[in-house]
C-alpha cells in the first residue's frame, strides 16, 4: 500500500537523492498521516455524537432494549456508559470503511478516474488510524464507567482504578455475562490492531514483503471486532430488523474479500501452480485455495443467518445462552495465530545483505578467476 514518489528532477538533469530518515520507525510518515486524518477523525467524532444522541432518544422514548435488560442504565449518571457505546458503534463503522478501502486497494476496484490507487491507499491509512483511536475511546469510557460504579464500600481509589483497568484493558479479566467473551475478543482486536496497523511504518526495517504478509492479518482484527459487536446484539441488546441488518452488512464485505482473493491486484498473489521462475509451489497454492473456500463458506453462512433469522442469540425477553466459547478456546486460537505470525515473519524476513568488505573480496576473486 505504499505510494510511489518519484525523485524530483533538477535543472541540470540530475535526480535529487532522497535522504532516508533515521531510525527503524517512520515517525515522519506517521505524523503526516495523523495530520491527514484530522478531517476523517472530526467526521468520526461527529458520527459518534449523532449515535450518542440516537441512543439517548431510545432511552427517553422507552425503545432501548439495553434499558429493558438493565433498567438502571436509564439514570443520567450513566452517561459514560452510553458514550462508550457510541464510540463502539462508530469504531465498528470506521473499521468497516477502512477494510473496504484496503480491499479496494489490494484488489479490483471500479475504474472511476477519481478513485486512484494512491488516493484509496491514503484513505485506508487515515481511516485505520481513526479506527484505532475510536477503539481506544470505546475502552477508555468503559474504564471510566467502571471506576465510578464497580467498587465495594470502603475500596481505595487505587483498588477501584486497578479493578476497572483490569476489566477494561486486560483480556480475560472481565468474567460475568456476555462480556466474559465479548470484552475478551474486543480487547484482542484492539491489541492486534496496534502492531498490525502500524506495521506499515516499519516497512523500511522489515522490508515490503514482510509488511504485506503481516498486513493481510488485519482482517482478523475486523472479524474479532464484528464478533464482539454481534455477540452483544445477539444477546438481547438489539433485536429484529436492526440485528438482521448487522448480519446482512457483513455479506458485501465478505463478497468483496472473495473478489479480492480471486482477482488480487498483485500478480504474485494469483492462483498459479508454478511461480515466476517456474518452480513448483504447492504449499502457497493450497493455503490460498483454502482461504478462498473459507470465504465462500462464510458468505453462504451469513446468507443463511440473514434468511433464517437464526443467529444463536435470544430475544430480549428470552433466556440468555451460556457464553461460548470457553476462554481457553480463545487463548488457544490466539496462540495458534501467534505461531502463524511468527512463521510468516521468519519466512518473509529480509535476506542478509553482504558487507562492503565481502563485496570487494568477491569482486577481486571474480577478477582472479577471469
Amino acid at each position: 500500500m505504499t505510494e510511489s514518489h518519484e525523485p524530483a528532477t533538477l535543472p541540470s538533469g540530475r535526480r535529487r537523492v532522497q535522504r532516508r530518515t533515521g531510525g527503524r520507525f517512520d515517525w515522519a510518515g506517521l505524523r503526516a498521516d495523523l495530520r491527514a486524518a484530522v478531517p476523517d477523525a472530526s467526521l468520526a467524532l461527529l458520527a459518534t455524537g449523532l449515535i450518542l444522541l440516537w441512543l439517548y432518544v431510545r432511552v427517553e422514548n422507552g425503545t432501548s432494549t439495553t434499558v429493558k435488560i438493565m433498567p438502571m442504565m436509564a439514570e443520567p449518571e450513566h452517561w459514560m456508559y452510553w458514550t462508550c457505546q457510541a464510540f463502539g458503534w462508530s469504531a465498528i463503522l470506521w473499521a468497516y470503511i477502512t477494510v473496504v478501502f484496503g480491499l479496494l486497494r489490494s484488489g479490483p476496484r471500479p475504474g472511476w478516474r477519481w478513485l486512484t490507487a494512491p488516493r484509496v491507499e491514503k484513505w485506508h491509512r487515515t481511516t485505520s488510524l481513526t479506527t484505532m483511536g475510536l477503539m481506544f475511546m470505546h475502552a477508555a469510557f468503559l474504564f471510566a464507567e467502571f471506576v465510578r460504579t464497580n467498587h465495594a464500600e470502603g475500596d481505595s481509589w487505587a483498588g477501584r482504578i486497578g479493578g476497572a483497568f483490569g476489566e477494561s484493558f486486560v483480556p480475560g479479566f472481565y468474567d460475568s455475562g456476555t462480556g466474559r467473551v465479548a470484552i475478551f475478543i474486543g480487547l484482542l482486536a484492539f491489541y492486534l490492531a496496534i502492531p498490525l496497523g502500524l506495521a506499515f511504518y516499519l516497512r523500511q526495517s522489515t522490508g515490503p514483503r514482510m509488511w504485506l504478509a503481516l498486513h493481510r492479518f488485519v482482517i482478523v482484527v475486523y472479524v474479532l471486532s464484528a464478533w464482539h459487536t454481534l455477540l452483544y446484539t445477539s444477546s438481547g441488546w438489539y433485536d429484529g430488523a436492526f440485528r438482521t441488518f448487522l448480519w446482512a452488512a457483513q455479506m458485501p464485505l465478505a463478497a468483496l474479500l472473495l473478489l479480492r482473493l480471486l482477482a488480487p491486484a498483485r500478480p504474485s498473489e494469483r492462483l498459479r501452480l508454478r511461480g515466476p521462475g517456474r518452480e513448483s509451489r504447492p504449499l502457497p497454492l493450497t493455503v490460498r485455495t483454502a482461504g478462498r473456500i473459507a470465504v465462500v463458506a462464510t458468505v453462504l453462512g451469513l446468507g443463511a443467518v440473514v434468511v433464517s433469522g437464526v443467529d444463536g442469540g435470544r430475544s430480549p425477553d428470552g433466556a440468555s445462552p451460556a457464553p461460548w466459547p470457553e476462554q481457553w478456546v480463545i487463548w488457544g486460537g490466539l496462540l495458534l495465530l501467534t505461531l502463524v505470525l511468527v512463521a510468516v515473519i521468519h519466512r518473509t524476513r529480509p535476506a542478509a545483505r553482504p558487507t562492503a568488505g565481502r563485496v570487494t573480496e568477491q569482486r577481486e576473486e571474480d577478477r582472479a578467476s577471469a
